[in-house]
């Protein structure tokens, strides 16, 4: 991967607090503005903002991908989320476009949509953008390098943030990221102001209309690995915050009544801002490095066996990581310190288990891998063997499908991932939109492809099957051109039965992977992790 060195990418500018503004890539430079001043308005009458036919479409298309994209997909908490009221959700920022689709596919409410301002004008992303009514957002970092003037900016996101804030009154879902931008840190980065701003307008568009004030609701988003295809992730909905009438002035409510966009009161910008931080930041690693945060998931795995109850699922996992770090983190730390990465955590046990913990990433291994002993590593779980040869027999047989209709998108979405300016927390989003507009486009030519060279070789299939699948409807060329519509339309669910296959026989080929490295993982590298696992274990057994 060619991603870009963070260290590189900083050109000096930096926002009134001194802090380094985001690097922009190329497509975020470019700012448009006669199309983003022509973007489309949400309506909020329907049960979606935008195009009920294409949102319920690409909500479909993206929960299909995300089948094949995921090994495994958690989400807690939904019960918390009121459906009789508006809600803005909020998470950390670190996995790009994916992070704002988790969360929007697991919510009960169909969302109003705002986004960095590039993802409204892309060629082909922007159609489908601009039909869901998705708001472009000018950030700090664009507006400070001279991408457009001030007054173009405040007028753009004061309509964006209008909207948005609409939207929420009126009972839909949004989500805002109060870092402003995706990142690769182990802690959360400043937060700014805009996800409260725009909570407070909607809660006094609420009491115009003398509907329920909206929450704002903290979230937790956890991906095993975010750059992997195939990863863990759990999107952990957390206790709503209610906004109050007491936080909405008057002139507030009669100003966005008037349908323009007026600031909320700063210091009930700042008490929301202060709050949604202290319920937020919980929800993220909020360590000082990832490999501490290693560290403390391998105390979690060891804990679980000791006890006879291992882990069993990537949500526990990151709970009992969770549970180490508020065990031994500073509890005093201020959330408002300049400094906002979190002192490293000099606890024995941790620092040992951070040693482990990166013995087995060095080896491409994390805590799943020990043994039930927690004294080495496991062996492989030959009882897998049979499923995965018949699923690799069957991938096989629809090898050619996959060649002509799967393969394009794959090579796609490696090199747009890899090749991107934006940092490896958008390799995954690029991947991911390679995989929906591939099935767009690519597939109807594939199908035609394949239902060309069975029209073909119809006469040699005849053989094999013992009848003409071309004259199966009917004779004629009536019956003809019937079958081969139908078996055009059948290319497109056996294509996607194909993903969904090979994500499997991928997650196979990783458990494969995984049992070769435990084979052979050295000797020396062995000794050390036994000796550190001993250490570890006979302090554990101390701790409650």
């Amino acid at each position: 991967m060619k991603h870009p060195d963070p260290e590189e990418m900083n050109d000096g500018v930096l926002d009134h607090r001194g802090d380094t503004l985001p690097y922009l890539s190329k497509s975020a430079k470019n700012m448009k503005m006669d199309k983003l001043l022509t973007t489309p308005m949400p309506s909020f009458q329907g049960e979606t903002p935008g195009s009920y036919f294409w949102t319920k479409l690409i909500y479909w298309i993206c929960n299909r991908i995300s089948k094949v994209q995921f090994r495994s997909l958690e989400a807690s908490g939904i019960e918390n989320i009121p459906i009789d009221r508006g809600s803005l959700c909020c998470a950390w920022h670190t996995n790009g476009v994916l992070d704002a689709l988790q969360i929007t596919l697991n919510h009960p409410r169909y969302f109003v949509l705002g986004a960095r301002h590039d993802l409204v004008t892309r060629p082909m992303l922007g159609w489908w953008t601009r039909r869901m009514a998705v708001q472009p957002v000018v950030r700090k970092a664009e507006l400070l390098r001279g991408g457009c003037t001030e007054e173009e900016a405040n007028f753009l996101n004061g309509r964006s943030l209008m909207t948005l804030a609409s939207g929420i009154a009126n009972g839909y879902g949004c989500v805002l990221f109060p870092e402003g931008t995706s990142h690769n840190d182990s802690y959360m980065l400043r937060f700014r102001t805009g996800p409260m701003r725009t909570v407070l307008a909607a809660g006094a568009l609420a009491a115009t209309s003398n509907k329920p004030l909206p929450v704002l609701i903290p979230l937790g988003l956890h991906f095993r690995q975010k750059e992997h295809f195939r990863t863990d992730v759990w999107v952990e909905y957390g206790e709503p915050i209610q906004v109050e009438s007491e936080d909405i002035p008057d002139n507030l409510i009669e100003a966005v009544g008037d349908g323009t966009w007026s600031e909320p009161p700063a210091e009930s910008v700042f008490r929301l801002r202060d709050n949604l931080r202290e319920k937020l930041v919980p929800l993220s690693p909020d360590v000082h490095s990832w490999e501490e945060y290693r560290g403390l998931q391998l105390l979690g795995h060891v804990k679980g066996r000791l006890e006879g109850n291992p882990p069993k699922s990537w949500s526990q996992e990151v709970q009992s990581a969770r549970h180490f770090r508020n065990h031994f983190a500073d509890q005093q730390r201020s959330l408002d310190a300049d400094d906002l990465q979190p002192p490293k955590i000099t606890h024995p046990l941790v620092e040992k288990a951070e040693l482990a913990a990166e013995i087995l990433h060095n080896n491409g291994l994390d805590g799943r891998d020990l043994n039930l002993q927690s004294d080495g590593l496991r062996r492989a779980n030959l009882a897998k063997l049979p499923l995965a040869a018949s699923r690799i027999a069957l991938f096989i047989v629809l090898s050619p499908v996959f060649l002509l209709s799967l393969l394009p998108q794959i090579v796609l979405g490696r090199i747009l991932g890899d090749s991107t300016d934006e940092g490896i927390d958008a390799r995954t989003s690029y991947q991911f939109l390679a995989a929906m507009f591939g099935s767009i486009t690519i597939w109807p030519i594939s199908s035609t492809i394949i239902v060309a060279l069975l029209y073909w070789q119809s006469g040699q299939f005849e053989t094999i099957l013992g009848f003409d699948w071309t004259t199966s409807i009917g004779e004629g060329a009536a019956g003809v051109w019937l079958a081969i519509g139908i078996l055009w339309l059948l290319m497109f669910p056996i294509s996607l039965l194909n993903g969904r296959l090979f994500s499997l026989v991928w997650d196979d080929y990783v458990d494969l992977r995984g049992s070769y490295r435990r084979a052979r993982f050295s000797k020396s590298d062995q000794q050390k992790l036994a000796a550190a696992l001993g250490k570890i274990k006979r302090e554990l057994a101390d701790f409650d």
